[in-house]
C-alpha cells in the first residue's frame, strides 16, 4: 500500500505542489528517500525515526521507500519531515490516510516528536488555498498561514500526538488567528532635522512619486539622518501589498512569530555586501536585500564604496521591478520594486567643494572617487541634490521643523491622486515612479510652455531618453503635489533641477 500526502517545494515565493509517496513492504529495515533531495531532506529520515519513536510509534523492520513527486524537482529545506512522517503514519494505520487528503503538510520534527517552525508558510498557505485545500503546519506558524484566507482549514499542531489525537477526535485544534505586529516605538521623526529645507522638499517629493534619489555632501551634514526618517512619511502597505512583503519575508525566515508587520521595509545593507547578499542567490537561490526592500526602501549609505559590479547588478532589479536569478537547472524570479535612497560624499576626504577646504590630491580625489559609479546606475536616479554642511545658524534655531505627520499627509493624498488616476486608466500601478514611458505621456498632461523648457534643455543637457521620460515622472509627482491637474513650466523646472549634475554628483561615464 502507497500512502501519500501533499506539500510543496519553494521557487521563488512560488510554491510548487509535491506529493510524497511513501511504501512500506518486506526487506532489509532501511528508509530510502528519492526523488533529488538535498541534504537536509535526505536526514530527514533520522528525525522522522526518532520523532515517531518519541511518539510511542515504532517503526516496523521493513523496507521502508520515500518518493518525493515529481522526480525531477530538486527538494530542499527542512519542512518535508511533517509530511514524510504523517505518510509513514497513514501506511501503518496510526492516522485516517482520508483525512490527510484535505490538506498539504509542511513541518520540522525535533527529535522529540515537537514540531519546529520553518520558513515559508505563507506561500505554501497561499499554494494550498489555490488547490482548495488545507494547511497543516507548525503552531509558531500557524498566524503567518492564517492570512491566505479566512475560509481555508489550517492545524498548527505542537507536536506529532496532538495532530494525531486530533484526526482520531481525542483532543480539537483551533484555527489560528492572523496577527499583526505591534510595531516597536515611534519611527524617527523629520522635525529631527536643522536646515536642509532643499533635502527636505525632495525627501518628499522622492516618497510621494516613489523616486529614486541620491544625497551627496560632506560627513555630518545630515544624509542618513533624512534616509531613515523617509519610512516615517511613507503611507502604510495596502494589503496586497502587506502580502508581498509577508511573503518574501517568510522565504527568508524573517518573519518574528508567524506575526506581519504593516510597514514598509526598509533595508541599510553595509558596503561590504556580497552581489548575492544584494540581488540574491546562494545554493537555495534565496531572496537578497533588493527583494527583501520590495515595496520598501533601500539605503545604500557610502554609496561609492560599494564595488561597482554589486551596484550595476541594481540596475535590473530598479529598472524591471525584478530580480531574476538563473542558475543550470532552474531560474528564480522575486519581485524588487524598491525605493532606492543613496548617499555619499563628494570625495574620499569628503570635504571637496566645502569653503576652506583643498583636497591633497586636488581634482583626481573626487574624480577617482566618483568614477566607481557607472553612468547607467546613476541615469536610473531621478532625484540628484546636495546636501551641504549644516550652519551654526541652524543648529541654534529654535522654531521647530515640519513634522513628519505633516508631510505624511501631503504625501497621502498626492499617492490617492496618482492611484485614482493609474485605477481610472487600468493599470494596477500606484506611483508615478512605476509607470511605463507610454503611460506617463499619457498622464502626463503638460502644457506648452513646459514641453518647450523640457525640450531645450533636454537638447543643452543632453539627456537620455530614460532621464527625459524620468524628468516628467518627477514632474507629474511634484504637480501632484500641489494638486494641479496638469504640468506647468515651474514643475519641469523644478525637476529638472534635481537632475542635473552638479559639482559633487558628477556623472562618471
Amino acid at each position: 500500500m502507497v500512502s501519500r500526502i501533499k506539500t510543496v517545494a519553494f521557487q521563488g515565493i512560488e510554491a510548487v505542489p509535491v506529493d510524497v509517496q511513501v511504501m512500506i513492504q518486506p526487506g532489509k529495515p532501511v528508509i530510502n528517500v528519492v526523488g533529488l533531495p538535498d541534504k537536509a531532506v535526505a536526514e530527514s529520515r533520522e528525525r522522522v525515526r526518532a520523532a515517531l519513536h518519541a511518539s510511542g510509534l515504532a517503526l516496523p523492520a521493513k523496507r521502508i521507500t520515500v518518493n518525493l513527486a515529481p522526480a525531477d524537482l530538486p527538494k530542499e529545506g527542512s519542512h518535508y519531515d511533517l509530511p514524510i512522517a504523517l505518510g509513514m503514519m497513514a501506511a501503518l494505520g496510526a492516522v485516517p490516510s482520508d483525512a490527510l487528503e484535505d490538506f498539504v503538510v509542511i513541518g520540522e520534527l525535533s527529535l522529540d516528536g515537537t514540531l519546529t517552525p520553518i520558513a515559508g508558510a505563507l506561500p505554501a498557505a497561499m499554494g494550498a488555498n489555490a488547490l482548495g485545500k488545507g494547511l497543516i503546519c507548525p503552531a509558531e506558524c500557524g498566524p503567518e498561514a492564517a492570512w491566505a484566507g479566512s475560509d481555508m482549514d489550517i492545524l498548527a499542531p505542537r507536536s506529532l500526538v496532538s495532530l494525531a489525537n486530533h484526526f482520531r477526535g481525542t483532543q480539537v485544534l483551533s484555527r489560528p488567528q492572523a496577527t499583526i505586529r505591534q510595531a516597536s516605538g515611534s519611527l524617527p521623526d523629520l522635525s529631527d532635522i536643522r536646515g536642509q529645507e532643499t533635502a527636505r522638499r525632495a525627501l518628499e517629493i522622492a516618497a510621494a512619486g516613489g523616486h529614486n534619489m541620491l544625497m551627496a555632501g560632506p560627513p555630518g551634514s545630515g544624509k542618513s539622518m533624512l534616509a531613515q526618517r523617509l519610512p516615517g512619511i511613507l503611507p502604510p502597505l495596502s494589503a496586497r501589498e502587506l502580502l508581498e512583503v509577508s511573503m518574501i519575508a517568510s522565504i527568508a525566515g524573517e518573519l518574528s512569530g508567524g506575526k506581519l508587520s504593516d510597514r514598509r521595509p526598509f533595508r541599510a545593507p553595509h558596503h561590504s555586501a556580497s552581489m548575492a547578499a544584494m540581488v540574491g542567490g546562494g545554493l537555495r537561490a534565496r531572496p537578497g536585500e533588493a527583494a527583501l526592500a520590495h515595496n520598501g526602501v533601500l539605503f545604500l549609505d557610502e554609496l561609492p564604496e560599494f564595488t561597482p559590479q554589486v551596484l550595476d547588478s541594481l540596475r535590473q532589479p530598479l529598472e524591471a521591478g525584478e530580480t531574476v536569478i538563473a542558475r543550470a537547472n532552474h531560474r528564480v524570479t522575486y519581485p524588487s520594486r524598491f525605493q532606492l535612497i543613496a548617499a555619499m560624499n563628494p570625495c574620499r576626504c569628503g570635504m571637496a567643494g566645502e569653503p576652506g577646504h583643498v583636497c591633497r590630491r586636488g581634482p583626481r580625489c573626487v574624480s577617482d572617487y566618483q568614477a566607481r559609479l557607472s553612468g547607467p546606475f546613476l541615469d536610473r536616479i531621478d532625484i540628484r541634490i546636495d546636501v551641504p554642511a549644516v550652519s551654526a545658524a541652524d543648529m541654534f534655531a529654535r522654531a521647530p521643523s515640519e513634522p513628519s505627520e505633516t508631510v505624511a499627509r501631503r504625501v497621502a493624498q498626492a499617492r490617492l491622486l496618482q492611484s485614482e488616476r493609474y485605477a481610472a486608466a487600468g493599470l494596477s500601478v500606484e506611483t508615478n515612479a512605476a509607470v511605463t514611458n507610454s503611460q506617463i505621456e499619457a498622464a502626463a498632461r503638460i502644457d506648452a510652455k513646459a514641453v518647450s523648457l523640457l525640450r531645450d534643455a533636454a537638447e543643452a543637457m543632453r539627456f537620455s531618453a530614460r532621464a527625459y521620460h524620468r524628468i516628467i515622472k518627477v514632474a507629474r509627482t511634484i504637480a501632484d503635489l500641489e494638486g494641479a491637474d496638469g504640468i506647468a513650466r515651474i514643475h519641469v523646472a523644478e525637476a529638472i533641477s534635481y537632475r542635473v549634475v552638479s559639482d559633487r554628483v558628477a556623472q562618471a561615464a
